[in-house]
């Protein structure tokens, strides 16, 4: 019986620091919007034929709802209802150790709304909020499996942010620019400009 022992890797970890510093915030719309930077992980230590679920979740980071003031967030009081627990199961699982463990794992379709009854499987987020990406590892050959399955759980403290509905800091709106291919419309309008709450 080959023990598994996963360990889990953030990749781009230096760009998520660079965030991390200023505060990421991370955009949420109606119509659901992905995060950047991408959440990518490398996983080594899967037993290679067992077959695991990847997937993600996205919890609150505290109980308070925040401000951006003087060019710093600060908490404005307490946080709003929790909005509906959502998992966002990687699209591969379930697939076998060897196969998780030959590439990056990229969340990459995993979108974030504000819409409370969005169809589509979003991750519903607060604006104002702080929240913390978790990754989780399950060994488990079915789907079916997965509420009487363990779940090795794996936290990165700089991947955490705020949700916006449109962004606060202009040294975050910065990063995104010069770091996001897709990034586009902000750098010929000028239009990353942000609305005053």
């Amino acid at each position: 019986m080959a023990e598994d022992d996963p360990k889990v890797h953030l990749e781009a970890r230096e760009l998520w620091r660079q965030f991390h510093k200023c505060g990421t915030e991370m955009v949420i719309t109606k119509s659901g919007r992905r995060m950047f930077p991408p959440f990518k992980a490398r996983c080594t230590g899967l037993d290679p034929k067992a077959k695991y679920i990847l997937l993600m979740d996205i919890v609150a980071a505290d109980d308070c709802r925040y401000k951006f003031h003087n060019s710093r967030w600060m908490v404005a009081g307490k946080a709003d209802p929790e909005m509906p627990k959502r998992m966002y199961i990687h699209p591969d699982s379930p697939a076998t150790g060897e196969q998780w463990m030959s590439k990056v794992v990229n969340f990459h379709k995993l979108k974030l709304t504000n819409n409370i009854s969005d169809k589509h499987g979003f991750t519903i987020l607060n604006s104002m909020h702080k929240y913390q990406p978790r990754f989780h590892v399950v060994k488990a050959n079915d789907i079916l499996k997965l509420p009487y399955s363990t779940f090795r759980t794996y936290v990165f403290s700089e991947t955490e942010f705020i949700a916006v509905t449109a962004y606060q800091n202009d040294k975050i709106t910065q990063l995104k620019i010069d770091n996001n291919p897709f990034a586009k419309g902000f750098r010929d309008t000028g239009n990353g400009r942000r609305e005053k709450r």
